[in-house]
């Protein structure tokens, strides 16, 4: 045995209006039928609910109970109705988004906070990962949305360009590094790098940028995280590259230098599944993130385009 939400519902109206006539008027049915409706009510709870003379209607007891439990279970369905129907909108939902570094230091808190203001209804769960694990999360599908280091390769996935992002030289304030300098003039100089565990990607573009200035860099010193890098740079231990989005760490102690090479520049971008039963979020999400870095609203077709 359960309650009906009709029932509940007339015996809402009937516990506010104190009278038949005047609640099945509200309720668009006849006086009979909701003396039936409410007698069947208090059947199944076991007891009266309304104390009934020829002039007046009370709330017994145990109607006082229900009534606040009536209006709860009402809302809650109306709430749920609403959630569905903006689920089958693209309004309401799940999705989970891979970011890094650069996304989470500038383009993610912004995009996140616009988004949650106008879908309340779509839950984002965050995950921090790098690019190679956030590819292998889309083709999966553990992950719905990353914000990863382009060109991607994979025909199953679609992406758009956000922002360039771009390696830079971090040297403590005691070496001396002019305008005129390149980073081959390093090439005896102690490296500090991002580990390849942390990222290979970034690790390998590190390695493969000063292969493309003439040497191989001595590294001495892996790290995890870029905050951890900058203190070591810091420390002298040697020096390093990093994303230009490390110059917001604030680390004293240290200087940045452009790099002057193509080779070190890269693009990032937003990546998604190109078939996906969430498709309606996920473009909601991308839309929102365009908007945030006022890039021009054009798709790719494929990821291949990308590459």
């Amino acid at each position: 045995m359960y309650l009906e939400l009709q029932e509940l519902k007339s015996f809402s109206v009937l516990a506010r209006e104190l009278h038949f006539r005047r609640a099945a008027e509200r309720l668009s049915m006849s006086q009979p039928a909701l003396s039936k409706q409410t007698r069947r009510l208090e059947e199944k709870v076991g007891g009266a609910l309304f104390a009934r003379t020829r002039r007046k209607v009370r709330l017994t007891e145990t109607g006082r109970v229900l009534l606040p439990l009536a209006d709860r279970l009402l809302e809650e369905s109306e709430s749920a109705l609403t959630i569905a129907r903006d689920a089958s909108d693209g309004r309401a939902g799940t999705l989970r988004i891979g970011y890094g570094l650069a996304a989470v230091s500038d383009i993610l808190p912004r995009t996140i906070l616009r988004f949650s203001q106008k879908y309340p209804h779509i839950k984002l769960q965050m995950c921090d990962m790098s690019t190679p694990s956030q590819l292998t999360g889309l083709l999966q599908e553990t992950l719905d949305l990353g914000i990863v280091r382009l060109p991607i390769a994979s025909a199953e996935l679609d992406s758009l360009s956000l922002i360039r992002e771009r390696l830079l030289l971090v040297v403590p304030e005691s070496v001396r590094y002019g305008r005129r300098d390149n980073l081959s003039t390093l090439r005896d100089t102690p490296f500090v790098l991002i580990s390849r565990s942390a990222s290979a990607t970034f690790h390998d573009h590190a390695l493969s940028v000063c292969r493309c200035a003439g040497f191989t860099p001595n590294v001495v010193h892996e790290a995890s995280e870029t905050f951890t890098i900058l203190n070591f740079v810091r420390a002298g231990l040697g020096v390093s590259l990093v994303q230009s989005a490390a110059t917001r760490m604030k680390v004293p102690g240290v200087r940045f230098h452009e790099l002057k090479m193509p080779e070190s520049e890269w693009a990032i971008g937003v990546a998604w599944k190109r078939i996906s039963e969430k498709r309606d979020l996920i473009l909601k999400f991308v839309d929102t993130t365009r908007i945030v870095v006022r890039v021009a609203p054009r798709f790719s077709k494929s990821s291949k385009d990308q590459a």
